[in-house]
């Protein structure tokens, strides 16, 4: 196999798992009810989000020490945290309005919250010389396909489990909120 095609491959890999949070946390919040619209809308977000985070990755990695990139996961994994504590405690209200939009401020803090992983990734990236248009453009493509599936599967999920469908996606942003902070 030739060596850019080796490369293409490593790199499509990483853009997998690191998409994968993506779908995950997609699955969760795939249990809020949302218009195909949205999902499109927010798949195009956190793909945008995973090219530009490894970029200034990349940038900052070379000024600052890599406290930043670990201070920065902290910041991400809290805000999955709420997200999760958020919809989980607002699942048991009565009310039958939508409390967690993905419009605006949301949807932003939203996609930085999931994507904060490939900052991370950007400050390791630069070291090894990589071909940086390559990478976070495979960051975002697997990214943004990966969250549609995401979204898309937990809307489904959400017809199987009913009322207790935002509880649960709650749940998983809380883990992977703790996951991200823990690092385990």
């Amino acid at each position: 196999m030739s060596q850019a095609l080796n490369e293409l491959l490593t790199l499509s890999l990483i853009a997998i798992a690191v998409g994968m949070d993506a779908f995950s946390v997609g699955l969760g919040m795939g249990m809020i009810p949302m218009r195909l619209m949205q999902i499109f809308k927010i798949g195009l977000t956190v793909g945008a989000f995973h090219i530009w985070m490894p970029l200034l990755g990349i940038m900052l990695g070379k000024i600052l020490s890599e406290t930043l990139g670990m201070v920065a996961t902290y910041i991400g994994g809290t805000l999955l945290i709420f997200i999760g504590i958020h919809m989980f405690i607002s699942s048991f209200q009565d009310d039958e309005k939508v409390s967690l939009k993905l419009k605006g401020i949301g949807l932003i803090l939203f996609a930085f919250s999931v994507s904060i992983d490939s900052f991370s990734l950007g400050l390791s990236l630069g070291i090894f010389g990589t071909k940086i248009i390559t990478a976070v453009l495979l960051f975002g493509i697997f990214a943004t396909v990966l969250t549609w599936f995401g979204l898309l599967f937990g809307k489904k999920i959400k017809g199987i489990l009913g009322q207790y469908s935002e509880a649960f996606g709650g749940s998983i942003l809380l883990f992977f909120g703790i996951k991200l902070i823990l690092a385990f």
